[in-house]
C-alpha cells in the first residue's frame, strides 16, 4: 500500500532533526524509555533499541526523520565493551551529522570497569531528583565521573551538549518501576528538554 507524505510533516524536508540520546539499549531501558516518552510527546526510535546497538546511525536517522512529530528518542549501548564499541560509533556519528541536533545525551551509569567516564551537567538520582555530580547504577550518588560503557566517547563531544545522568533506566533498585511511570528516567529525559530548549510539549 502506497502511502502519501505530508510536505508539512516530512522531517527529510524541514530540517535537522530534534533528537535526545540515552546510552543504554537493553527491554527494560526500552520498556522505560517508551513509557517516559509518552509522557512528555517524544517518539521513541525502536530501530535504535538493542543490546549492543544493532545498526549504524545511517539506519538511526533515516528512522528518526521518518517520524512526523518529535523529538525523538533514540538509544545506543555497548552491552558493557569498556572500549569503544557500536553504541559508542554511533552517538559519535550522531553528534556530527547536520541532519540531527542532538539535544542532549541521558548518559547511564553502568557497573564498566576500565572507563574513564563523563562529568554530567546534571543527574538524576534513583528518586527522580535532580542532584549534582554522578550517579550510580543505583542511581545513588557517587563521586567522581559517572561510569558507564557508552559515556566515554562524550568527553570530546562539543561544549554545550546538555549530559544528564541516570542510574539504570527502568530498575534503580525498583525505585524506576514501569509501573510507577518509570518517573527517575522521566525527569532525566524532561531534564534534557528545560536545558536544551527543545520543542514544548
Amino acid at each position: 500500500m502506497s502511502v502519501t507524505r505530508d510536505p508539512h510533516t516530512d522531517r527529510a524536508r524541514s530540517g535537522p532533526v530534534e533528537m535526545i540520546v540515552v546510552t543504554d539499549g537493553d527491554r527494560t531501558a526500552w520498556h522505560a524509555v517508551q513509557a517516559a516518552s509518552a509522557s512528555l510527546g517524544l517518539v521513541p526510535v525502536a530501530t535504535s533499541r538493542g543490546n549492543p546497538t544493532p545498526v549504524d546511525a545511517q539506519r538511526i536517522i533515516e528512522a528518526a526523520r521518518a517520524q512526523s512529530h518529535g523529538p525523538v528518542v533514540v538509544m545506543v549501548d555497548d552491552q558493557g565493551d569498556g572500549g569503544a564499541g557500536p553504541g559508542e560509533v554511533v552517538l559519535a556519528d550522531l553528534l556530527r551529522d547536520e541532519r540531527v541536533r542532538v539535544l542532549g545525551v541521558v548518559a547511564v551509569a553502568s557497573n564498566t570497569r576500565g572507563v574513564d567516564g563523563v562529568v554530567p551537567d546534571v543527574s538524576v538520582d534513583q528518586t527522580a531528583r535532580e542532584s549534582g555530580g554522578a550517579v550510580d547504577k543505583d542511581g545513588l550518588s557517587a563521586d567522581g565521573p559517572l561510569l558507564g560503557d557508552t559515556v566515554d566517547v562524550l568527553r570530546q563531544a562539543a561544549p554545550g551538549l546538555v549530559i544528564v545522568g541516570l542510574g539504570d533506566p527502568g530498575k534503580m533498585q525498583g525505585q524506576d518501576a514501569l509501573a510507577d511511570g518509570v518517573p527517575a528516567t522521566r525527569a532525566a529525559l524532561a531534564a534534557v528538554l528545560d536545558r536544551a530548549g527543545g520543542s514544548p510539549r
